[in-house]
């Protein structure tokens, strides 16, 4: 087999990804290309790959600010040279809303890279810490916890930017078990719901240029920025942060996909009655197999005795780190179309995690909030991904996830019978609570308006979301048809009557037949439709107004907020 398609070419392909090459700018070059470009902040050129390779640029002007005054710098210069700013982290995402396929090395565009200098960590009080946009929530929660404070759900990836977590609402796993309450600092929805203020470059009319400004959580304005999907850039956020608990986590692989996903009402062991037991579940699994990957996390204030204590993240090595078989597998399906050996892929992917939890002692383990919360790293495989958040009341999540899984099944089936296979990653299923903007403990906290977890003012009885993805390798074919229909699905059945539809930000959404975030009735009236135009309007003209020109912005932004 040709070395860049064995399992070292996948693997090194796949770590390429989101590696981006940088190289020095040349000074006669920078000169001529970018005119009077702020001399005192570093400059080169950038590839930009998101995670799975799918949207990729190749040459593109890039900096990396020393702080918030060289950003502002940054963008005025931008904005009088007619160039769109796009800040990057750590380009963990699928959905364009950094860089947008096709853009030209030669396009008026300028990434701003946060994650190199925009990393500061201090307390502002007791239960807040001040953080720049470009620290990772593994460093964020390191530092939480040397403090003795914590979150309740956080992301599986800890590389991920502070800015981008907040920028697209990233979320982790949990509602309050049965009796439990929320403690003071803490929620159980989005990470944006944890702002108390941020410090954004905006628009100052008087000024005539763009400036920083800060907005508390009880400003209108506010309310736009704390989720904002690339059309604003915020530099700095204090975060509302509360006592750490200490969780174990329990991995299970021998509850069939029959029980764990029944009907409402079904007796045994169902998602409904772990979170019941636990409010922290996270269900993996992978296609054509029928036994789920579950997780349980629950807070625990002393060690089980049956649970290994953990002092580090990242404690699942065989999925962090590609095994070969799996490797093999996925190598062969892209290079040489092999992609009916999906369910081997499947059962593969289980076998290593089944046997992997018993291996690395990993299927009980217990400590400090981030060990157990954190658990993916880079190295994983990286495969595209979907996703979508079913609003809806707590005593209805069972039904949502026994409908979505029955029709996935379905589908799946009835495409395999016809010799196509477009899933060979794995559904997984998560459940959260939503953004009460209470949770932050201001008087007049505003809701974040553009996260999938703003609660519906005419449902209040909608208090929990259901996350569903699926993942599968980018370029499978007949994928995006699938996709499509699970999306038709989703909106069809959940459509407002005991449960609704939004999209997952980061993640693909809106598909034709043949391509994510294509579809013109899901972009130009299903997405802003599921916020109400109220909020959407809202949103749409504070984001406008603290950008009147368009700076933060590309093409897909555009349609979207039209």
């Amino acid at each position: 087999m040709n070395d860049d398609f064995s399992r070292r070419g996948f693997l090194r392909a796949a770590a390429l990804a989101a590696a981006p090459t940088l190289l020095p700018a040349d000074p006669s070059v920078a000169a001529q290309e970018l005119p009077d470009f702020p001399s005192d902040v570093a400059l080169y050129r950038s590839a930009y790959r998101n995670w799975v390779g799918e949207i990729t640029a190749d040459g593109l002007w890039a900096c990396a600010p020393d702080g918030p005054d060289q950003v502002v710098d940054v963008v005025n210069w931008a904005w009088r040279q007619g160039r769109r700013v796009r800040a990057r982290g750590s380009s963990h995402g699928w959905s364009p809303l950094t860089i947008t396929p096709g853009t030209a090395s030669d396009a008026p565009v300028l990434l701003v890279d946060t994650a190199s200098r925009l990393t500061g960590l201090s307390l502002e009080s007791p239960t807040s810490v001040r953080a720049g946009t470009g620290v990772t929530l593994e460093a964020l929660l390191t530092y939480l916890e040397e403090h003795g404070l914590g979150v309740t759900a956080a992301p599986a990836p800890g590389n991920l930017t502070l800015g981008g977590a907040l920028a697209i609402d990233a979320h982790g796993s949990a509602v309050p078990a049965r009796g439990e309450q929320r403690l003071p600092g803490h929620t159980y929805g989005s990470l944006s719901n944890l702002v108390l203020s941020l410090t954004a470059v905006v628009w100052d009319e008087t000024a005539g240029a763009y400036v920083l400004r800060t907005y508390d959580r009880d400003e209108a304005d506010c309310a736009a920025l704390l989720t904002h999907l690339g059309r604003a850039l915020v530099t700095e956020v204090v975060l509302r942060a509360g006592a750490n608990s200490d969780l174990r986590c329990v991995s299970r692989t021998d509850i069939p996909a029959g029980e764990l996903f029944a009907a409402p009402g079904a007796e045994g062991r169902t998602l409904a009655s772990f979170l019941d037991r636990a409010g922290r579940v996270e269900a993996i699994w992978f296609a054509f197999t029928e036994f789920p990957w579950l997780k349980v996390w629950s807070v625990s204030p002393t060690r089980p005795l049956t649970s290994r204590e953990v002092r580090t993240p990242y404690n699942y090595p065989f999925s962090d780190s590609v095994p070969t078989p799996v490797a093999d597998l996925a190598g062969r399906m892209v290079s040489d179309g092999a992609w009916y050996l999906a369910p081997v892929l499947g059962n593969a992917q289980y076998d290593v995690a089944a046997l992997g939890l018993v291996a690395t002692l990993s299927a009980d383990i217990w400590g400090p909030s981030k060990n157990t919360l954190l658990y993916l790293r880079p190295t994983t495989l990286r495969i595209a991904t979907n996703g979508y958040a079913v609003l809806t009341g707590r005593d209805q999540v069972q039904r949502v996830v026994a409908e979505f899984t029955a029709f996935y099944r379905e589908r799946l089936s009835a495409y395999a019978e016809r010799g196509q296979f477009p899933v060979n990653g794995s559904v997984e299923i998560r459940v959260t609570g939503l953004d009460d903007p209470a949770d932050a403990g201001v008087a007049g906290a505003r809701t974040p308006l553009l996260s999938a977890l703003a609660p519906r003012g005419d449902r209040p009885e909608w208090d929990t979301a259901v996350w569903l993805n699926i993942l599968t390798l980018p370029g499978t074919p007949h994928a995006e048809a699938f996709l499509s229909q699970i999306e038709r699905f989703l909106l069809r059945t959940f459509d407002g009557e005991y449960a609704m539809t939004r999209v997952e930000w980061s993640k693909g959404w809106a598909y034709t037949r043949d391509a994510p975030w294509s579809d013109g009735e899901v972009l130009g009236a299903v997405v802003p439709g599921a916020f109400g135009a109220k909020a959407w309007g809202e949103a749409s003209a504070a984001l406008d107004r603290l950008d009147p020109h368009g700076v933060f912005g590309n093409a897909f932004l555009d349609r979207l907020f039209r």
